[in-house]
């Protein structure tokens, strides 16, 4: 074949080829005469420039008012069929440019607030809690029974309390209480921790608040534990990083949320803390977080309790729980746990199916070491 003869015109075909190849030439120059523009479509799509997310503040006829990342706010046009079609509080897609509205989002939300909903119902109860009776009972009068006997403050007219701070040392029982009360109440249970609040664009953090706020309402009556509360709502300074801003800025939203003109009615918050001497006393008056129930470490009758919850299903053998109770001044619920698990393992290493009185005198003084080199590491860096 004479390939000086080819012609590439669509509508000519090469004399020396059978109607057969003519047909077969026909469908292969269609065939990447797609191919290209569809390469054209998709070059003019990568090149075309990015809409901007932003949330519509106020409708005005065919305008509208919307906030972007960066909190600033703008007057912009609608285009034709989006007038009607959307309102305050909606997410839009804008031009780059014009910053005119095109599209409306359903949702958009960069932290959705039902990852921190607790779907499986806790299994701690108050029975599971040693040594900490009298805090119990606080919390119970201030988050259990407002949640299960509403008609009881009606009739007395008094408002029960919106929220309760525990505050005290590591390991002495804080979130503990908290799972316990979500057991207790049946009621839904969200559960943050406060570094979880701090998101990285400007008014992120403020707006996830909000969101677990409605959806606490929606799910009603509930429960919202924020844990190390000191993340975000430390004491405010005038002067600062654009970090620490942000950071107040979402803690003026949880203040909001308490002092808001929607009553949180079957909505109860709880926070706990190990650092109450740097929480904002704005969060801590009256109206807010109205119970601040302090969880100090347990006394000697508080550990025996303590000690006795642990020690429950273990097997014991020549024990002598008042030198044990002696030897563990100053531990924490959470280090008389550690214990009785070294206590454990100290049988398991003897082949033993049984623990004894030496057993956890090593297990006691592996804490205590532990604990004065954490000390030394924390003083000494």
């Amino acid at each position: 074949m004479d390939v000086n003869n080819l012609v590439l015109d669509n509508n000519s075909v090469i004399p020396m080829c059978s109607e057969r190849e003519n047909e077969i030439l026909k469908m292969n120059i269609a065939q990447l005469k797609a191919e290209l523009m569809q390469a054209k479509m998709e070059i003019a799509r990568v090149r075309r420039p990015p809409l901007i997310v932003c949330d519509v503040s106020k409708v005005l006829g065919d305008k509208a008012i919307v906030k972007l990342a960066n909190g600033n706010q703008l007057l912009v046009e609608l285009h034709e069929q989006m007038k009607g079609n959307i309102s305050a509080g909606d997410t839009v897609l804008a031009e780059q440019r014009s910053f005119n509205i095109v599209e409306r989002l359903e949702s958009v939300k960069t932290c959705n607030p039902e990852m921190f909903l607790v779907s499986k119902k806790p299994t701690i109860k108050w029975a599971d809690i040693g040594g900490l009776e009298e805090e119990i009972r606080e919390l119970k009068e201030a988050i259990e029974l407002p949640l299960l006997r509403p008609d009881i403050f009606k009739k007395v007219g008094i408002e029960p309390p919106k929220g309760v701070l525990l505050h005290g040392p590591p390991g002495t029982g804080k979130t503990l209480l908290a799972i316990a009360l979500a057991n207790a109440t049946n009621a839904t249970f969200i559960e943050i921790v406060g570094s979880e609040l701090v998101q990285k664009y400007i008014g992120e953090g403020a707006k996830l608040v909000k969101e677990v706020f409605m959806l606490a309402k929606e799910k009603a009556p509930s429960i919202i534990f924020i844990d190390e509360l000191d993340a975000i709502a430390s004491e405010r300074v005038e002067t600062g990083t654009s970090a620490e801003r942000e950071v107040q800025r979402t803690f003026m939203q949880l203040l909001s949320e308490l002092d808001g003109f929607d009553k949180l009615e079957n909505v109860k918050l709880i926070c706990a803390t190990n650092r109450f001497d740097i929480i904002d006393p704005a969060l801590l008056r009256p109206g807010r977080l109205d119970r601040l129930i302090q969880i100090s470490l347990p006394d000697a009758k508080a550990r025996e309790a303590i000690l006795k919850i642990h020690t429950a299903g273990m097997s014991l053998k020549k024990m002598s729980i008042p030198k044990i109770i002696a030897m563990t001044g100053g531990f924490s619920g959470a280090d008389i746990r550690l214990v009785c698990t070294e206590a454990g393992y100290c049988g398991i290493r003897a082949n033993r199916m049984f623990i004894t009185q030496q057993d956890f005198e090593k297990a006691i003084n592996k804490v205590k070491t532990c604990e004065e080199n954490t000390d030394y590491m924390n003083m000494f860096g």
